[in-house]
């Protein structure tokens, strides 16, 4: 049996090999359209441009990668999380490569499309009350690893230290060399915060006066799909209020609106999530005289059919 085991880790070991190749090393995209500013460049990750599909990808091959290597999983347990929707399409797509089942708590709201995707790719979904959001779906992956913890690897990607490090050895070393050292403001939203938290904290050890700007929708109800308004919601684990510079809200009907322009101007549709990071950064840019912006395209507009014809007519 031990020696069945060892050879089944060996196998995923590989898969694992394999499929990093295809996570992270995503371009930088100017923006020179919907917003131009002399000695002032905007460069946006275009994070939807990688396996799985979304800048999630990161964080859910890291934290299955670990919990693989620490023998955490891979031996009859399923993958279970709580998710708005992206971190679940990647554990999913990384779940269905490397035979791993997955079960994920998920807001009924949820859009059509991200339900499909995730049906179709074999996960078992457990629905959680749209009025509570990921926090409601926190709650009821909690209920379910401490009643069967021998069942699940619960992820926990709220929490888990291996979120943030794959922004911290990946996304944060890719802005630094693309931009060949020239960058001169990070700015991203948050979420379970894992890519502002990761990045910035690499960024800055690389050069310490790099400015980070954290982004918040600018009210409870808002619009913008796996960011999290930390005042009114649960603050995620792996969040440390100190590191950011500086703090900014972005409103969710000037992200959709600016969502028409990027694809008009710039010929990208993106998310209404990857707008507001746009309109943070457009933000910053209207307050200096010179400099290098980066934010991250968190996801594109494949899976917003409903926003998009709201927006589109």
């Amino acid at each position: 049996m031990v020696a069945f085991k060892e050879n089944i880790n060996i196998e995923l070991k590989q898969k694992l090999t394999k499929i990093e190749a295809f996570v992270g090393n995503t371009p930088l995209f100017p923006i020179t359209n919907v917003y131009n500013k002399p000695k002032v460049k905007i460069l946006a990750k275009l994070e939807y441009q990688q396996m799985g599909g979304s800048v999630k990808a990161r964080p859910a091959f890291n934290i299955i990668k670990q919990a693989i290597l620490n023998g955490e999983l891979g031996s009859g347990k399923q993958l279970l999380d709580a998710t708005s929707g992206n971190t679940g399409i990647a554990y999913a797509t990384f779940g269905a490569a490397l035979g791993i089942p997955i079960t994920l708590c998920l807001p009924e709201n949820a859009s059509q499309e991200r339900k499909q995707i995730l049906e179709a790719l074999g996960v078992n979904i457990i629905y959680t009350s749209r009025f509570e959001g990921t926090d409601g779906a926190q709650l009821r992956a909690k209920e379910l690893v401490s009643k069967s913890p021998e069942k699940y690897f619960y992820a926990d990607q709220y929490a888990n230290e291996n979120n943030w490090k794959a922004h911290y050895n990946g996304t944060a070393v890719e802005i630094w060399e693309k931009t060949k050292q020239e960058i001169t403001h990070f700015v991203a939203g948050l979420g379970t915060t894992g890519t502002f938290m990761g990045t910035t904290r690499r960024l800055k050890e690389l050069n310490k006066n790099i400015e980070c700007i954290a982004l918040q929708p600018n009210n409870p109800m808002h619009g913008l799909e796996g960011w999290k308004h930390l005042e009114t919601a649960i603050v995620p684990k792996i969040y440390d209020g100190n590191i950011a510079d500086k703090f900014l809200e972005v409103d969710t009907l000037e992200s959709f609106d600016l969502v028409k322009k990027i694809a008009e101007k710039e010929g990208l549709l993106v998310s209404p999530s990857a707008a507001a990071n746009l309109l943070g950064a457009i933000q910053i840019a209207e307050k200096i005289d010179e400099g290098v912006i980066v934010t991250t395209f968190a996801d594109n507009a494949e899976k917003y059919s409903e926003v998009m014809k709201h927006i589109f007519g």
